[in-house]
């Protein structure tokens, strides 16, 4: 049966916008960014269900007859964040990654989701932020939010219009690098990882691995 747990408050964005605008006097230098990727997940199984098949909770029948099948998280995702460099090589991340579109959940009864996650890390630079090949290390914590909604079909039009979302605590780590291809604008390949408390309500698995890749520039680069 699905299950909706609602484990902690989205924090608002405010907060990621309040971290790129830190006075540079304070910092060494300040880096934003914007990208494109992919978070992937395995689909769920339902207890009672066949693998990777989900009970459908507006069906009474119960499994296994109203199990149908699940799909998994995917498709195209942005990522928008900044660092803010206290020091040389340490400093701290904001990061917000959100998929595009709607994507099926519940065939049957035409549920879609759309993940997101946001994050809040410490940063570690090893080598001097000066070079043109800057590695990035990143590890913090954040929440995932995942919102559904219900597709309705009136003639040939459909409208699209929420239902529910569940909220869940993660733990985040990252590696990057970024490469300045001038003095101050860079391109960051980036992979991340997520621990997703109680997300095999709704997916296979609670590690959520990401791939990005971002263009973004740094203010106040020595």
């Amino acid at each position: 049966m699905l299950k909706l747990k609602l484990t902690i408050r989205t924090i608002p964005l405010l907060a990621l916008l309040l971290l790129a605008g830190v006075k540079q006097a304070s910092a060494q230098n300040v880096s934003a960014y914007f990208g494109l990727g992919s978070a992937t997940d395995s689909p769920v199984t339902s207890p009672g269900c066949s693998s990777q098949q989900i009970d459908d909770p507006f069906n009474p029948s119960g499994p296994p007859t109203s199990c149908v099948p699940a799909y998994g998280m995917g498709g195209v995702f942005g990522v928008f964040g900044a660092d803010v460099m206290i020091k040389p090589h340490f400093g701290i991340n904001g990061e917000y990654t959100f998929r595009f579109a709607q994507a099926n959940y519940l065939p049957v009864e035409s549920l879609n989701v759309r993940p997101n996650f946001y994050d809040f890390n410490a940063v570690y630079q090893p080598i001097s932020g000066d070079k043109r090949i800057v590695p990035v290390l990143e590890g913090g914590i954040g929440g995932a939010k995942l919102s559904f909604y219900e597709t309705q079909q009136a003639g040939s039009f459909s409208q699209s219009q929420f239902f529910v979302s569940s909220n869940h605590f993660q733990v985040h780590g990252a590696v990057g690098v970024k490469l300045y291809v001038k003095s101050d604008l860079f391109i960051k390949p980036q992979f991340d990882l997520r621990w997703v408390d109680n997300l095999t309500d709704q997916y296979g698995r609670t590690t959520v691995p990401e791939y990005t890749i971002s263009i973004g520039y740094t203010f106040g680069r020595q």
